[in-house]
């Protein structure tokens, strides 16, 4: 079975080469000289067809080649797979993780779903994870995934783990792109997933396995373990941003590294920095209602115990590098990895405006995203949080969702909006002892 590539699938409609991406590199998230393609062509009719072949094509094979385990838990122990139906399905290469055995038995009850406003939600310590679980929110993140690729041009990682790690884990896995692609580029490492949701694919490399678990509870994985430990897009889950990176010092090998790649997702304008001067770089003025949506979504998730998003974690992502202690640098060093510690800063454009095609594909992808996930985002820490009432919620999205395809109009003070990716690595030393 060969997974789906939505990067190179991408490149193909609109006419990136391989060369041409390859070549590229943003590391400090400035827009790269290049080639160019209009609004009028992003906006064609033939470009726009392009993209839905792409996804029909995707989820097409994704029906095809991938079986999703009906009882048995990924990574823990079940009895009840049907071992006949699962070996008709044997591709090179890949194996079911259903038989994989984990240190305790769980009941079928972990496999429930909870169900509010119309969507799906995780059952296994409810109300830990406040967005959506079910097949549109599992699409999404699957772009998100995609579009990181294209902007970090195929990096899955950028701290300097080696050519050869043993013990990789996910935090957050998701659907489990990432770490099913980390198992194939890394064939001498177990890799494990580990997410709130058992929506991840049964059939993987066979270095590969999924778990249910919540990450923000006692580990039971041996100390000094992992030789590397990934973060992505856990920003809005995380509580106790100190106690679980204390955790991951714990449980990461002496020379090992942890590494947060988070987007800040207050947005940020290149001709507009909300005092209403265009010297480019600023934040976005506070009555934008694109800028008013996040503020709200830190709000509610902050009510609802997310302290890690609301009132901390608007500065760990934060491009000042001012190195105050409430910094993403500072969070790792605080618990202990302060050996070679990094910092790359990627700016995502919202929407068609940068010249360069690549970064224009990335803005046209980013956009859908964000706009597809409006209300998946919004439910729960607007409702729950804020305790809005439903028909309040999508009233707000009506101006929020405008402003966002609105971006294209030249004379917009957004019209150059982005968000910035902030990746963070460090280094437990070689002599690392656990801190008290």
């Amino acid at each position: 079975m060969v997974l789906f590539d939505w990067v190179s699938a991408a490149a193909r409609c609109t006419g990136i080469t391989p060369s041409e991406l390859s070549n590229l590199e943003h590391a400090d998230g400035h827009d790269v000289a290049g080639g160019s393609l209009t609004y009028e062509q992003i906006s064609s009719p033939e470009l726009q067809a392009a993209y839905g072949t792409v996804a029909s094509a995707a989820t097409e094979q994704a029906n095809m080649g991938v079986v999703i385990a009906d009882v048995a838990l990924i990574g823990y122990e079940d009895g009840n797979g049907d071992d006949d139906d699962d070996a008709s399905m044997t591709d090179a290469g890949y194996e079911s993780d259903a038989s994989t055995t984990g240190s305790t038995s769980i009941t079928p009850s972990i496999w429930d779903h909870s169900f509010e406003n119309g969507r799906r939600y995780h059952k296994f310590h409810e109300g830990a994870y406040h967005f959506p679980n079910d097949d549109a929110e599992q699409e999404r993140e699957d772009m998100k995934h995609s579009m990181v690729k294209m902007l970090c041009n195929d990096q899955l990682h950028f701290a300097p783990i080696g050519p050869s790690p043993q013990a990789i884990l996910d935090i957050g896995t998701g659907t489990g792109s990432w770490a099913m692609e980390m198992g194939e580029r890394y064939p001498s490492a177990s890799v494990l997933g580990v997410d709130l949701s058992p929506i991840q694919p049964d059939w993987v490399p066979p270095n590969v396995r999924f778990m249910v678990d919540d990450v923000e509870s006692p580990w039971l994985h041996p100390r000094d373990h992992f030789d590397y430990i990934h973060f992505r897009h856990t920003v809005m889950a995380i509580k106790d941003w100190d106690i679980l990176l204390r955790r991951c010092y714990e449980h990461t090998k002496p020379g090992g590294w942890v590494e947060l790649q988070e987007i800040h997702h207050f947005p940020m304008s290149n001709n507009g920095n909300g005092n209403g001067s265009h010297a480019g770089g600023g934040m976005m003025p506070p009555d934008h209602p694109v800028a008013q949506y996040w503020r709200r979504i830190d709000e509610g998730l902050a009510r609802l115990g997310v302290v890690g998003f609301g009132q901390r974690a608007s500065e760990p992502w934060s491009e000042s590098g001012s190195g105050s202690e409430s910094t993403a640098l500072e969070l790792l060093r605080g618990a202990g990895f302060v050996e070679a510690t990094g910092r790359r800063v990627f700016h995502i454009p919202i929407g068609p405006w940068p010249r360069n095609k690549v970064l224009k594909g990335v803005g046209v992808y980013w956009r859908t995203i964000l706009v597809d996930g409006l209300q998946a985002t919004a439910l729960r820490p607007l409702m729950r949080g804020l305790r809005w009432e439903r028909a309040r919620v999508e009233a707000f999205l009506v101006a929020v969702r405008r402003a966002y395809l609105d971006l294209d109009l030249d004379d917009n003070e957004g019209s150059q909006m982005y968000m910035p990716l902030v990746c963070v690595y460090g280094q437990k030393p070689l002599n690392g002892r656990l801190l008290s």
